[in-house]
């Protein structure tokens, strides 16, 4: 089947990269998460990454320090997860870059959307960490910045369920899937899945984002083949 995108940011939670104990950096998860991306990779999809940093620390929630400090941290764990994918990427034989919302010489080049595009042109994958760089934002809403500002066709958003339901379908067994739905109706049904800043900018920006379960072998590829793969949130009714 042929791809149906040119340019995609996948977005991918820290918790898995942690694994089973959602903390920490699981090798094995890790591993086979880059063999799904190389996949896609080496189908000629020029792939742009934002990693979420929950499996290290989570900012917003960190007791004895500041809002502000603490995302600070967490835009740091986002840079550890992306380095480490990043390596995963390399080891398999593709070109990947970590560019860095915020100034980590060492750790990968600074962000700017010329670059990041030019790396991806090059043929790299580039995994984008730091969030927006800023504080009070969250990696959903920093995904959704990074792909406007890529020019990424699709939002990928890689969950542990596999789309989007009217209740969280691990309480609740009767909870009805969306196999598509508009930005507007998530918004005024409070869908947990991304944020509400997310959603906003996604549909102010006309961006239609796949939200679908990432540790099922293919997903990935599947999705970008247009299969029916999750949920898809876009202009347009629910169906």
């Amino acid at each position: 089947m042929a791809q149906q995108y040119r340019r995609i940011l996948l977005k991918l939670s820290g918790e898995v990269l942690g694994g089973p104990q959602q903390s920490g950096i699981d090798p094995d998860i890790t591993g086979s998460i880059a063999d799904e991306i190389v996949s896609c990779h080496a189908a000629g999809i020029q792939i742009g990454i934002v990693i979420g940093g929950g499996n290290i620390i989570r900012g917003a929630t960190t007791k004895g320090v500041s809002r502000v400090a603490g995302d600070a941290m967490g835009m740091l764990a986002t840079t550890i997860n992306s380095i480490a994918l990043s390596e995963a990427l390399v080891a398999r034989g593709v070109s990947s870059i970590v560019m860095t919302a915020v100034h980590i010489d060492k750790a990968g080049e600074f962000y700017t959307p010329e670059r990041a595009v030019a790396a991806m042109e090059r043929g790299s994958v580039v995994v984008i960490a730091g969030g927006t760089g800023n504080p009070f934002f969250t990696t959903d809403t920093a995904a959704a910045l990074r792909c406007a500002e890529i020019g990424a066709e699709v939002l990928l958003k890689a969950t542990k369920v596999d789309g989007v339901y009217d209740s969280d379908p691990v309480k609740n067994p009767a909870a009805v899937k969306f196999p598509v739905i508009s930005h507007a109706e998530a918004l005024s049904r409070q869908l947990k899945v991304m944020d509400a800043t997310a959603f906003s900018f996604c549909m102010e920006n006309d961006i239609p984002i796949i939200i679908f379960k990432l540790l099922e072998r293919g997903n990935l590829r599947n999705c970008l083949e247009g299969r029916n793969v999750g949920s898809i949130v876009k202009t347009g009714g629910i169906s």
